[in-house]
């Protein structure tokens, strides 16, 4: 499998996990202690927004962008414009974030942890819970114990939790990021 086709499956299950917004919920707690829904979402559509400007423009930019009066469709736009320039003939082999250059299938591998992880966060914090596929989980979890270092602990990810061997694809991945299975909003 290709990493184009990764980020196309987290696309696909995040739009799903986004089906469940509505607008008067936006205040909810998340799995990510420090942001409400809103600002959850607009976490990920920066992170979408980074995504295209990297395969479009070759560059990544370290500035967040505002998000708009209807968040989910904004996600929703996005990740559709994410999908098109993956497609698209003439994406980059590297992108820069800043002035550091990055393979561009590094870029989707980890844009695809990213999205995947948030759209638990956001279906959870709607109560309207939407597993990882296990299928999905499987090839997330190599990726995210790649890029995630002890030092990203307490900063962009909290403590990894322990779980049994034996746990599903889904709870290993979630634990590693500091997340568990189940979540009270």
């Amino acid at each position: 499998m290709n990493n184009g086709e990764l980020l196309e499956r987290s696309l696909a299950y995040a739009l799903g996990c986004v089906a469940g917004v509505e607008r008067e919920g936006l205040e909810r707690r998340t799995p990510c202690a420090e942001w409400d829904l809103e600002e959850l979402l607009g976490h990920l559509g920066d992170s979408l927004d980074a995504l295209h400007e990297g395969l479009t423009g070759g560059r990544i930019g370290l500035l967040p962008t505002r998000p708009g009066a209807d968040p989910a469709c904004g996600i929703r736009t996005r990740a559709c414009a994410v999908l098109g320039a993956w497609a698209a003939a003439g994406a980059p082999d590297r992108v820069l974030v800043g002035e550091r250059p990055l393979d561009v299938r590094v870029m989707a591998a980890v844009g695809a942890v990213e999205i995947a992880v948030h759209g638990w966060d956001v279906a959870q914090a709607c109560g309207r819970p939407r597993p990882i596929p296990g299928p999905l989980a499987v090839d997330l979890l190599p990726v995210a114990r790649h890029v995630v270092a002890d030092t990203d602990r307490g900063v962009r990810f909290a403590a990894q939790l322990a779980v049994p061997m034996s746990a599903q694809p889904q709870a290993r991945l979630l634990a590693f990021l500091g997340r568990r299975d189940s979540f009270v909003g």
